[in-house]
């Protein structure tokens, strides 16, 4: 019976605080999440500027075979690393590629 009695006081002080933290929590959490969005898609930008760089399908080593996408440097065909290879040839006739 005391615990009830002890609950309900505390209850009492309590209630009036609850609005503004319930407030303040719904903003925190709507700022939050327009943050983390705003983040990904800056995110996904750069990652996609990033892979708009890699010159391999203008190469005219470049098969566009998925087994061997490269004859001269298989090992970093289409990543990262070809931005700067030094065995890109630009395709000179694409009647032939």
């Amino acid at each position: 019976m005391i615990v009830f009695r002890l609950l309900q006081v505390l209850i009492h002080f309590v209630q009036p605080m609850l609005m503004p933290i319930c407030f303040l929590s719904a903003w925190s959490l709507t700022f939050l999440f327009c943050w983390s969005l705003w983040n990904a898609i800056q995110d996904g930008a750069t990652a996609t500027q990033k892979m708009h760089q890699i010159p391999c399908s203008g190469c005219q080593f470049f098969t566009n075979d998925y087994r061997l996408k490269c004859t001269v440097q298989p090992s970093i065909a289409n990543t990262e690393d070809a931005i700067s290879c030094r065995d890109y040839q630009p395709k000179t006739n694409s009647m032939f590629y």
